[in-house]
């Protein structure tokens, strides 16, 4: 991109500044890393954790017939969203995903706002995996470990330093762990269809005094809404495949496909876990299980396959989820919304501190071993997000209508809209949920809001990609 910032500064950040082409050159990514095949992979490997774990707390909240309706709401938010979000990240291709769409339709507050929110999202999830990581290494008896911090110190450790490497042979890795993964959920729809019943669905006790409450839906009609959060997991984080975007082969072709593909596959996967878990262990038993699929499954063979493959699963996401985290964190630092040494790239164009300072955190929040309240910490993170992106595209379609966007959403904002207002409705659920977690996450927001208002927003970096696209924005829509 070709634009002088010293001239046409971004709206609503005047004092950005100007760096050397060393300064961006010693923050930069290797590009032509993947193709939309490994980005959907990416997407997948994002979220196939939530078919693991996790899914299930949402049987206690609404029971079968609140979580299933919950996960149509869910999934139509997020097929909306997909759509906007392919749209947006054709036509601003760029590491900061979410961050980068709303620096450009919201300004520097809304920008950051949403980069501190993916970002709260992304380094609180892998601390809820790793959590999920250790229940499921404890129940093998791998290595004899019996207490989990153990191995939450060994999976960050272990895959801080294999990011280091570079991302082509990131994504590379990632892609064989998710399709183990993938084979270990089609093993277990093989093994569980033989001890399916339709009874166990709704075999949760009915709450009486719950207003529409019945069977079907043994909390009432407020469980739907208690159990968005989890219907959530099933999907969390695949918002993230547009943070690989400079590194993709074509990113205007390849990360509206990947994304779409794997919101599509994740559909399927999604409703055969719910369908087929619940069926087969029972609504009851899995509503508090910490390996669902495994004990769905008894004591067979086949929930030992399940079980360490599950594993697999997990990784998957954990691996993947701290390449969404740097990334993220990458972008933010290049610009100047957090320290800008965090963004330095190594001789393999690894953002090494921005792999390492979130990985630590993340190690430090997983001590606690509170993998439920983490969790619902991540998904309140995630679900602002998704309010702020989907605003930008509404505004972006609105205000930049000549925008180039070699991929444009089917039904425009009307599609995005859909996905506004259940995500607003799911901010909202978290509190239902867990009001502790939701306070303790919108206070961490809060302190990133209060750290960009007194300092970074000063020291902005007028020249870095994000910060062009928004100046050229401004500019067009000046002139315009």
């Amino acid at each position: 991109m070709s634009l002088d910032t010293r001239d046409q500064a971004p709206k609503g950040a005047p004092d950005a500044r100007q760096e050397s082409d060393a300064y961006l050159e010693k923050r930069s990514l290797k590009s032509g890393s993947a193709g939309w095949v490994l980005l959907a992979g990416l997407g997948v490997s994002y979220v196939i954790s939530g078919d693991y774990s996790g899914w299930n707390g949402g049987l206690g909240q609404g029971g079968f017939g609140g979580l299933l309706i919950a996960f149509v709401i869910i999934a139509v938010m997020y097929f909306c969203m997909v759509l906007g979000m392919a749209e947006l990240s054709s036509a601003l291709p760029a590491a900061g995903g979410g961050y980068t769409f709303a620096r450009a339709a919201l300004g520097p507050w809304g920008g950051f706002a949403t980069g501190a929110a993916v970002l709260i999202e992304y380094t609180i999830a892998p601390a809820a995996i790793a959590t999920f990581i250790g229940a499921y290494v404890e129940s093998l008896q791998l290595f004899g470990i019996t207490d989990g911090w153990w191995v939450y110190l060994a999976v960050f450790a272990i895959f801080v330093a294999i990011h280091l490497t570079g991302a082509g042979e990131a994504l590379k890795t990632m892609f064989i762990i998710t399709a183990i993964a993938l084979v270990g959920l089609v093993v277990f729809a093989i093994a569980s269809v033989g001890l399916f019943d339709p009874a166990n669905l709704t075999n949760i006790p009915v709450n009486e005094s719950a207003a529409g409450a019945s069977a079907f839906l043994p909390f009432g009609t407020l469980g739907i809404w208690a159990a968005l959060p989890f219907a959530i997991w099933f999907f969390l984080a695949i918002e993230g495949v547009p943070l690989a975007a400079e590194e993709a082969d074509n990113p205007a072709k390849d990360v509206p496909r990947g994304i779409i593909v794997a919101m599509a596959t994740l559909v399927v996967t999604g409703a055969v876990v719910l369908f087929l878990a619940t069926g087969a262990g029972g609504a009851l038993a899995m509503s508090t299980s910490g390996n669902p699929l495994v004990e769905a499954l008894g004591d067979s063979g086949w929930a030992v396959v399940v079980n360490y493959i599950g594993l697999a699963g997990l990784i998957a996401s954990f691996f993947s989820i701290m390449y969404a985290y740097s990334r993220q964190t990458f972008a933010l630092s290049r610009a100047g919304y957090l320290p800008t040494n965090l963004s330095v790239t190594n001789k393999r164009k690894a953002p090494v501190l921005a792999i390492i300072v979130p990985g630590i955190i993340g190690f430090l929040l997983s001590l606690t071993g509170q993998g439920g309240v983490l969790l619902n910490m991540a998904v309140f993170g995630a679900a602002v997000s998704y309010v702020l992106i989907m605003v930008s595209h509404i505004v972006l379609r609105v205000k930049q209508p000549g925008l180039n966007r070699p991929y444009k959403t089917p039904g425009g904002i009307v599609t995005t809209s859909i996905a506004l207002v259940i995500a607003a409705a799911s901010v909202i659920a978290t509190f239902l949920v867990d009001v502790l977690a939701a306070g303790l996450t919108f206070a961490a927001f809060a302190a990133m809001m209060a750290y960009f208002g007194l300092y970074s927003r000063h020291h902005l970096v007028a020249n870095s990609p994000d910060e062009e696209f928004a100046a050229l924005m401004s500019a067009e829509e000046e002139v315009a």
